[in-house]
Formats: C-alpha cells, structure tokens, sequence
C-alpha cells in the first residue's frame, strides 16, 4: 500500500492546512479530509486544491460537511446529522494519502467518540502541526503523549511559524520524536512559494515508507 499520513494539529489555526497542502504537492498525492465544519468560507478541502495546483480528482470528497462551524459533535447536532466514527476509513486509492483531522486530537466526533480514537483504529503515521509560539512546548508534548498511550506511531513535528531553536529542540529532545522540519509564514502564499518553502525546509525523503523509525 503507498504512504499514508494523518495530518493533525496541537490546536485549531496552527497551520495544519496549508501544511497538508504543502505535503499533498511534495508527495505528488492525494488529500482528504472526512469531516468539514464550517461551509460559509473557504474550506479546507478548497485551501488544499488552490494551494496544491494539482487535479480535482486529487482532492477527494468528505464523508460529513456540516454547516455550522463547531467541534464535529456539536455541528452534527445542529445540523441534525448523525457521524459515525466507525465508518471513516481512508480511501483505496493508488498513491500516496494525506489525511487531514478536525483541530487537535481530542476533537469529539460523537459525544463519546474523540478523532484520536480513530487514528487508533488506522493506526496510520501521524504527523503533530505545532506553532513554534509560546505555549507550543506544553500542547506538542501533550499530543505526543496521547498518541503514544493509544499506541499510535508518531511520525514527528512539523513546526510552523518563526524559528525558535530552543523550543523546537526542546520539543524534539522531550518528546523524544523526530524534527520533521519547520514551514515558515509566508506573506505571499501561493502554490509556488508553498511549494519551494516545504522544499527548502523539509527532508522529503523522510515521508516515504522505507525511512518511518
């Protein structure tokens, strides 16, 4: 089976999206996010295919997109939908994958159901988006931490924003993961810059099969 990567953040906003898309273009692969919340703006799915420049059938559809911009849980009930967990499993598709989650980790989908629950069942590398900000130290190593008790494999830390040695080191030697690299803000982001700053900034030897730890 080609790689399959499960893209997730410390928070909401820290960047996940135009990470994913900036890896999508790099793997020359394919996106999906099971669950958008939120339709009034641009989507996530959308942000991905502009950024990506590749062929519509590359990004491929939700299973959910719910109206309301909420956790999972509480749009689902707003818009009277009913998720089920246990039907959100990749796509078959031949080529390389990369899953996009809802926010961080311990987002609900159902009242009892969180989406780390159905990482768990994948089992899929993940890789951990953190800002490179204040705070960033404690929310990464909390991620990892979960991940690690459900026994699902770290990839390792993708970090956006502004160089920070010490906190990027401290989170790589703490948590005992891998440096994946850090994408910096981009003031014009576009395909073209996206794709020459994950070049610049990221090993992509390091996301094929053959190099996971």
């Amino acid at each position: 089976m080609s790689a399959r990567y499960v893209v997730t953040g410390t928070d909401t906003g820290v960047g996940k999206t135009v990470f994913a898309a900036a890896l999508t273009a790099a793997l020359d692969g394919f996106y999906w996010k099971p669950i958008q919340s939120g339709l009034e703006d641009e989507t996530d799915s959308e942000t991905v295919a502009r950024l990506c420049g590749l062929a519509d059938n590359r990004v491929l559809p939700e299973l959910w997109r719910l109206r309301t911009p909420a956790s999972p849980h509480i749009a689902a009930e707003i818009d009277n939908v009913s998720i089920d967990p246990d039907a959100i499993d990749p796509p078959a598709i031949d080529g390389p994958l990369v899953i996009e989650g809802a926010g961080g980790l311990m987002v609900p989908l159902t009242p009892d159901r969180l989406f780390i629950d159905v990482f768990a069942r994948w089992g899929h590398p993940v890789i951990v988006c953190a800002r490179t900000r204040l705070g960033t130290i404690n929310h990464t190593l909390l991620s990892i931490e979960a991940l690690r008790s459900r026994n699902v494999p770290v990839l390792g830390v993708a970090f956006i924003g502004d160089p920070d040695e010490h906190v990027e080191a401290s989170i790589a030697h703490l948590g005992r993961v891998r440096r994946l690299g850090r994408l910096p803000f981009l003031a014009d982001l576009n395909p073209s810059t996206l794709v020459r700053a994950f070049r610049d900034h990221f090993d992509l030897s390091i996301f094929q099969p053959e190099s996971r730890p």
